[in-house]
């Protein structure tokens, strides 16, 4: 077991990345530490990077060569000087093998002890574990045993979390084929094969407890986490207390017990999240232990005033938990994962220069505020306008918190900051976060694991901008880009270069938006603006970052960013970003008729059955790509014959590259 009771750390090296690295260095530094950053390529110039005292190259971009090598990692805390080791949360931080490495290294391990990670690692004897010790658990499935009255079932990968591995099955044929696939994506992503299934609750609730355990044998359960909306198992939005179990207090005495006897029988150490699935009679299952800090960590934080990262720290230098007792929750907080991927594209990722990034209203950064009050806003991010979001990993861009003493007011006050933000360059699921959270049934508490099956995800990532608000914010962007033309180039002795000598003659701006373009035709007479199909629309005022229109008596103002190829326009209605299309197009753009073209940067990972020259069905996967994290299947689009077949496994491929092509058949 890793020792816990040695005198005091002075530096701590953070095995980790991003947004989690930078929230482990603001404990580090309001409590004194030094902090040691390590960074791939791809992160040289990343804030984590940036913020450390040392920062150590890990040389390559990829997981595998960099934050994925415990061998590097131990290397650059013993050449910075560091004497602990944090490991965040993903890449290393639930492998045993690292962590005893760490300690044999003669450094601290700033997580549980090795043994405990060892337990929990796998599945399958983590839930035998504590069926012996009497925490409630699912029966667990092998392929042959699934019978008709046990589906739908949920396929699970042994070694791993975070939605790799897992599969949905809802009926016997399509067993074989998904447990093949799930076994597939948990040796990739885990170096472990190992799958099993369970019964699958439709409508359950993912429910967690936050467990503080120290070196003297104390186990406090600091609450619990609601975590039922996910997509493809991974959550999406989390808050402090749970709504379903504030609404049963028998329930949470059970599930605090249920998480404290998960801790003691394993003798953990630290802090750790205990999950459970709830069913809707209140009746509940162990699911997993994270032998870790949860990204969903701040609404704990924020709801039980406890620097959870702090006691960490405490913990590994031996001190022991308050005599006190477990503290209990004030007011609510609600967390929103802010991902690069677009949630109407079957969450494809994104990638690119993120041109502009400010949320309004943030009081606090990686902090844990004291004597709360009034609602607040905290961020927790890896990211600043000018980032680039790569394709190495996962594409979240920030966590956004709200706190306040009613739920209502949290959820409330989250939503207007996130429509009012400003995210340029890259496409983001902030228009799906701002539905969920202003949906009925979401303020209503009725949340659980099919949330977005049962409320429809084209509904809920509808763009909060309606038609409407499109078509005008076009115009404003039109007469933002005059503007700024304006402004920067003038000819004919200073006249400016809008000016045209044939009065009656429009300006005629393209822009696209999607799937809609508008062409925005406008000329300005004696009366001010006159823009064709904007009946009822009158210019205040218009400058290359702010245009304010008068639409019918109400006065609206539009926030103009300029990109390369690109004008976003923000407003609180919505923020809508336009492609400025060109006159005159290329013809060595176009591409042949059937292309399925790479939607995102990635990795080929997988070929389907069909070679070049056989016939294909609509649907038919033809390959798999792998980018940031996840696998995406890459399909026929109607029926035909495979053509073309250019890549291969492992090839790399940038957005839009030819991947295949599908002759339709009868075409042509």
């Amino acid at each position: 077991m890793a020792d816990f009771t040695t005198g005091p750390l002075n530096s701590v090296l953070v095995a980790n990345r991003g947004e989690i690295a930078r929230r482990v260095f603001a404990t580090c530094r309001r409590l004194g530490y030094g902090t040691v950053a390590v960074f791939s390529d791809a992160d040289s110039e990343a804030l984590h990077t940036r913020e450390a005292d040392v920062a150590v190259r890990l040389p390559g971009n990829t997981s595998a060569e960099t934050y994925l090598r415990s061998d590097l990692l131990i290397e650059a805390a013993l050449a910075s000087g560091a004497d602990a080791v944090h490991p965040g949360y993903g890449f290393l931080s639930e492998k045993e093998d690292f962590a005893q490495a760490v300690v044999d290294a003669g450094l601290r391990w700033l997580g549980p002890p090795p043994s405990a990670i060892a337990a929990m690692g796998s599945k399958v004897a983590a839930k035998k574990m504590m069926a012996a010790a009497g925490v409630p658990v699912l029966r667990e499935l092998s392929a042959d045993e699934v019978a008709e009255a046990d589906l739908p079932v949920l396929i699970k990968a042994s070694a791993g979390g975070g939605g790799r591995g897992m599969r949905v099955v809802r009926t016997l044929a399509e067993l074989p084929g998904q447990w093949e696939a799930a076994q597939a994506e948990a040796a990739s992503a885990f170096g472990d094969g190992t799958v099993f299934c369970e019964q699958y609750i439709e409508t359950g609730r993912h429910i967690e407890v936050q467990i503080l355990a120290d070196a003297h044998g104390t186990v406090w359960a600091v609450g619990e986490r609601e975590c039922s909306i996910q997509r493809r198992h991974q959550k999406v939005v989390e808050e402090a207390p749970s709504p379903f179990v504030q609404a049963h207090p028998e329930l949470r005495a059970q599930l605090f017990a249920a998480a404290r006897d998960a801790a003691a029988v394993i003798g953990y150490v630290g802090a750790g999240t205990v999950e459970f699935l709830v069913a809707p009679d209140g009746s509940f299952a162990f699911l997993e232990m994270n032998t870790r800090l949860q990204v969903e960590h701040p609404v704990t934080e924020l709801t039980c005033g406890l620097d959870l990262v702090a006691w960490q720290l405490r913990i590994a230098t031996g001190e022991a938990l308050p005599d006190a007792g477990e503290p209990g929750a004030r007011g609510s907080a609600i967390e929103v994962r802010l991902y690069a991927e677009d949630p109407a594209k079957d969450w494809q990722p994104a990638s690119g220069t993120l041109h502009a990034f400010g949320m309004p209203g943030v009081a606090y950064e990686f902090e844990v505020p004291v004597g709360l009050n009034e609602p607040l806003l905290r961020l927790d991010s890896g990211v600043e306008s000018g980032s680039v979001v790569g394709v190495y990993y996962d594409p979240m861009l920030a966590k956004v918190i709200a706190w306040a003493p009613r739920r209502a007011e949290a959820a409330r006050l989250l939503a207007s900051a996130l429509a009012k933000a400003e995210i340029h360059g890259v496409v983001t699921n902030r228009d799906l976060l701002v539905n969920v959270l202003r949906h009925p049934a979401f303020l209503a508490g009725d949340t659980d694991t099919a949330f977005f099956s049962t409320y429809g995800l084209d509904v809920l990532a509808a763009p909060l901008a309606s038609p409407e608000t499109e078509r005008v914010s076009a115009l404003a962007g039109a007469l933002a880009v005059a503007a700024a033309n304006r402004a920067e180039a003038t000819v004919l002795g200073g006249l400016p270069s809008g000016w045209r000598n044939v009065p009656s003659q429009s300006q005629r701006r393209v822009l696209s938006a999607g799937e809609s373009e508008y062409e925005v035709r406008y000329r300005f007479g004696r009366d001010g603006l006159v823009a064709e199909g904007y009946d009822g629309v009158a210019l205040i005022s218009a400058t290359p970052a702010e245009v304010v229109l008068d639409i019918k008596g109400l006065r609206r103002t539009f926030r103009i960013g300029r990109h390369p190829h690109t004008v976003v326009v923000d407003s609180p209605a919505g923020s809508v970003t336009f492609t400025l299309v060109p006159t005159f197009t290329d013809p060595a753009d176009a591409v042949a008729a059937g292309s399925l073209l790479a939607p995102m940067p990635g990795s080929v990972v997988r070929l389907g059955a069909a070679g070049v020259g056989d016939a294909v069905a609509a649907g038919q996967p033809i390959l798999w790509l792998e980018a940031m994290k996840m696998e995406h299947q890459v399909s026929a689009p109607v029926a035909g014959v495979l053509s073309a077949l250019p890549v291969s496994v492992g090839t790399q491929v940038d957005v839009g590259t030819v991947l295949a092509v599908v002759e339709e058949v009868g075409a042509g």
